[in-house]
């Protein structure tokens, strides 16, 4: 369906004249006429509104040019399961189980795994099956390969080991040994800490993706280390319980 028949069908549902759509969306009644006799597209920020009135995407109004699927899960997106940011706008990269009202759910690349063995194991799939599936595909998605797309599974793998090594080495007093890292998303894990001049900093990209870990402090006391890394550095902090009083340990470039 070309992007003129849907507009009408749209405006013909809600029972609207040219007029009255034109009104909603701050044109005049001759953009939408010439829209419908297919004489022209609505232009960006107008197919924002258009989808956010009739709630439907850009990609529905434009015809489904593209198949769409969510860039955290895999989901294949519809209509019905798309996203949403705050202000109501649809999020055409991701689903609303992935992401609703501009927060990510997902940081966690090991728990969204888990989460989706439990939903998509069955007769036909065991869980050991789901898993591997999700775990080779989901490096291939935009939420997650912008860090993780270094070579393949195997250059990964060896990456990963080569950064646990590296903080192994550091030999920071009351952190346990490091055994793995997951896939974390910056601004689960972007804490705030404060100089010795008093200023505030974070050291972290809330949109990047990152290998790190939480690890408890053996010292106990409820402390924990948390540890982040990518191609260029180090960092590892300690805090209380969901990220209080954080402390910057180590900052250091590879």
């Amino acid at each position: 369906m070309d992007t003129k028949d849907v507009i009408l069908e749209l405006r013909t549902k809600k029972g609207l004249s040219q007029d009255e759509l034109a009104e909603k969306v701050f044109v005049t009644r001759q953009a939408v006429s010439r829209w419908e006799n297919g004489e022209t597209v609505p232009n960006v920020e107008t197919l924002k509104l258009l989808s956010k009135f009739f709630d439907v995407s850009i990609n529905t109004l434009l015809g489904s040019p593209r198949e769409l699927i969510c860039q955290c899960c895999g989901m294949p997106l519809e209509d019905s399961n798309i996203s949403r940011e705050a202000d109501g706008f649809l999020n055409e990269d991701y689903c609303k189980w992935c992401y609703a009202d501009g927060e990510y759910m997902y940081h966690d690349m090991d728990e969204l795994i888990e989460v989706c063995v439990k939903t998509m194991s069955n007769e036909h799939f065991t869980a050991e099956q789901v898993r591997e599936y999700m775990k080779n595909m989901l490096p291939s998605l935009n939420y997650w390969k912008q860090y993780l797309n270094v070579g393949g599974k195997e250059k990964f793998d060896e990456f990963k080991n080569q950064l646990i090594a590296e903080f192994n080495e550091l030999h920071i007093e009351g952190m346990p040994e490091v055994k793995s890292l997951n896939a974390l998303v910056g601004n689960f894990i972007n804490l705030e800490y404060r100089l010795p001049n008093g200023k505030l900093v974070k050291f972290l990209d809330d949109r990047a993706t990152y290998l790190g870990t939480q690890l408890e402090s053996e010292f106990g006391e409820g402390r924990c280390f948390g540890l982040a890394a990518n191609m260029d550095f180090l960092l590892v902090c300690n805090y209380d319980e969901n990220g209080e009083n954080p402390e910057l340990l180590v900052y250091k470039k590879r």
